[in-house]
């Protein structure tokens, strides 16, 4: 992928965009990085107008065709400009009906084929070797495996794990409250042996981390501060590392998928992963059935006399 040389993004442009990123979070409760995004695309396909002499609230569906065969050619994948796609058709849906502009041109365009891609998702003894290579003998150890514990025992979100807070648990009845994306909640079982980490890690750990300092956080670094997304990536592939698992099969997200595709293996209802995982739509979630027949066939080519 290359990059798309555009000028400056125009003020009255930047205003546009400013005020949908306004009106879809209090309309929708967007997350901040789906707002992110939104916003990123439409800065994008803004800029690349004002290069053509157009702007956001004039744009006609030729130079929305132009923009994408510009895309083309500069590699951007078929997921990336789906993406694009559907940023630009809430865009114009809602700008029309405040009346910001007269005309969508998204109208009739339709998104492009995606290939089906499945989710990796590691073997139970590779989640084993992983959840066990922390040094629980050190605070930050016994963090790492707490969080590890607790992102495999719930399916989790990376942002809705580093954002735990401790009004969000209730170890009394082994639940979590998230708040995933749209903005809404769901309850979440620990499992025991996730609760009991999670108590180790609170009784032991935080507080040495922490040193009398205070967060809202429940995962925090030897800062006191809350754990990123980022930093949380670099623990897990350094765990992944030291469990002999390769660097580009490991990544915080396999570790939901590897909830998702286990639970399934030992007979877990669809419609209840549906709910631990937090999907709007079940047919996100069926794509994991998917993944559970391909390790089904291994097993049985594998292990059969006639496979």
């Amino acid at each position: 992928m290359t990059a798309i040389e555009t000028p400056p993004l125009n003020d009255s442009d930047r205003a546009a965009i400013d005020r949908f990123v306004e009106q879809a979070w209090s309309e929708f409760g967007l997350a901040e990085n789906t707002l992110a995004s939104y916003r990123s695309d439409l800065t994008g396909f803004a800029r690349w107008l004002g290069g053509q002499g157009s702007a956001l609230s004039v744009a006609s569906r030729e130079l929305l065709y132009r923009y994408l065969a510009v895309r083309a050619a500069a590699k951007y994948t078929a997921r990336s400009n789906a993406r694009l796609l559907s940023t630009l058709r809430r865009y114009y849906k809602l700008m029309r009906r405040i009346g910001a502009v007269e005309q969508d041109p998204t109208l009739l365009l339709d998104a492009p084929t995606l290939p089906r891609s499945l989710p990796k998702a590691l073997s139970e003894s590779e989640v084993e070797g992983l959840i066990r290579a922390p040094d629980v003998t050190s605070p930050r150890g016994l963090r790492d495996r707490a969080m590890l514990e607790l992102l495999y025992a719930t399916g989790l979100r990376v942002s809705e794990l580093v954002s735990l807070r401790a009004d969000q648990i209730n170890l009394r009845q082994g639940v979590l409250r998230v708040t995933g994306k749209g903005g809404k909640d769901r309850l979440v079982p620990l499992g025991e042996e996730a609760q009991d980490w999670l108590e180790r890690y609170v009784a032991q750990a935080r507080p040495a981390l922490m040193r009398g300092r205070i967060t809202d956080a429940i995962f925090v670094t030897a800062r006191a501060s809350g754990m990123t997304r980022q930093m949380f990536w670099v623990m897990v592939k350094k765990h992944g590392q030291s469990a002999g698992i390769a660097s580009q099969r490991i990544s915080p997200h396999v570790l939901r998928h590897s909830f998702a595709t286990h639970l399934l293996n030992h007979g877990a209802d669809l419609r209840a992963l549906q709910l631990l995982l937090g999907h709007s739509s079940l047919s996100t979630t069926q794509i994991y059935t998917h993944v559970a027949r391909e390790g089904l066939k291994r097993l049985h080519a594998q292990h059969h006399p006639r496979g």
